[in-house]
């Protein structure tokens, strides 16, 4: 029989998230287990929590009331993080997913994996490092689509090649495209981390080496679906081939 599922719990920081953006941090999210716990913390009697409430039946979330009982202090940071731990020890759940873009929830996720459980993080693109990558996988649910990242990504490179003076060497004539990027260097050090001898490296463990190095970086941010396809995309810096059925990659000279 294949392996029961994750059961996940979803804790979102209603003060700190997008209602737009629930749906699909929720199919993210079921790339990884089955979301079993789905709760909104907030003070639900401020105006900024009524974005949610049209969420709160439609995807079965349960809202968590949190007075705020001082200026300028997050209680609603204190009430996830109190029930998350209490999710914790009473195992019940196999991983979290903690929606937020702020970096408090960083000893939170630390906290979680060193008990072996699964964390994920989802949040705006401008999410501290800190937090990003104390979760094994964290997704910027800023960017809707792969057409929209592409754009992202192009007006980007254009904007770093308008900078750069425009220098003809700086591309590549058959690509058309820069010759860095954002993904290159990431890449490039998990390639020579994953690499044998000879240079060449399994694709998987090239994988598993940038999940390391950045918790957030995901091929559609860039446009691809795989890996594979965005390193292919850079002919340039990166060669591969087949071996066994397996794909192979190494940095070209």
């Amino acid at each position: 029989m294949p392996p029961e599922p994750c059961h996940i719990a979803m804790l979102i920081d209603g003060d700190n998230a997008q209602p737009s953006l629930i749906e699909n941090i929720l199919a993210e999210t079921a790339k990884y287990g089955i979301v079993t716990t789905r709760r909104i913390y907030g003070d639900w009697t401020t105006p900024n929590m009524s974005g949610w409430k049209d969420f709160l039946h439609s995807h079965a979330m349960q809202p968590v009331q949190q007075f705020r009982y001082t200026t300028g202090k997050n209680a609603t940071d204190s009430a996830l993080i109190i029930e998350a731990m209490d999710l914790l020890h009473a195992g019940t759940v196999g991983g979290f997913c903690i929606v937020s873009s702020d970096s408090d929830y960083t000893r939170l996720a630390m906290r979680i994996r060193e008990q072996g459980l699964f964390v994920m993080g989802a949040g705006r693109a401008d999410t501290p490092k800190s937090f990003v990558n104390a979760c094994k996988v964290f997704v910027r649910a800023e960017i809707p689509s792969a057409k929209a990242a592409r754009k992202a990504v192009g007006e980007n490179e254009s904007v770093a090649a308008t900078s750069a003076g425009k220098k003809s060497k700086e591309t590549s004539p058959k690509t058309k495209q820069p010759l860095r990027s954002a993904w290159h260097e990431i890449v490039k050090n998990a390639i020579e981390k994953a690499a044998a001898s000879d240079g060449w490296a399994d694709m998987a463990a090239v994988g598993s080496h940038i999940r390391q190095l950045d918790s957030g970086f995901k091929s559609s941010n860039y446009g691809c679906s795989k890996l594979s396809g965005l390193i292919q995309s850079s002919p340039n810096l990166f060669e591969t081939r087949k071996d066994n059925g397996a794909i192979k990659v190494r940095l070209k000279s």
